[in-house]
């Protein structure tokens, strides 16, 4: 069973606590992502004019818009994934039939090699019988 850990993070210069079964790098990291949007959201102008609740809920669209947008990355290249997969499978297939058609093609190459041996056997033979007849 994992283990819950906590850890105490800074988020817009006040220490919170957070509690779950990611490790404190994790937490760390959430925090540092959230205050990267705040400062962002700082930097434009009239939003440290806006009421704490303005401010909150900007914050929380922005992160739901990179949210959405991480998702839409992320379906778009498990479709490119599994395109690539297909077109993986449909090449081994090809593969394997081109692997086929060449193991047939050499069955029959062989097989008129020795067709071809025994003709050039039987020309000689028929000669030997015309040189012998003219003798």
């Amino acid at each position: 069973m994992a283990v819950k850990n906590t850890a105490q993070v800074v988020i817009g210069g006040k220490i919170i606590t957070l509690g779950g079964y990611e490790s404190e790098e994790y937490f760390q990291k959430v925090a540092s992502y959230i205050n990267n949007k705040i400062s962002e959201l700082s930097a434009m102008p009239g939003y440290s004019r806006q009421p704490m609740e303005t401010k909150h809920t900007l914050l929380s669209l922005n992160i739901t818009d990179d949210y959405f947008k991480a998702k839409k990355q992320a379906e778009i290249y498990e479709q490119d994934l599994n395109q690539t997969a297909q077109e993986m499978y449909d090449l081994k297939h090809e593969l394997i039939t081109l692997r086929m058609q060449i193991e047939e093609a050499q069955k029959k190459e062989k097989s008129a090699e020795t067709r071809n041996n025994l003709l050039e056997e039987k020309v000689k033979e028929l000669e030997q019988e015309v040189e012998e007849l003219l003798k």
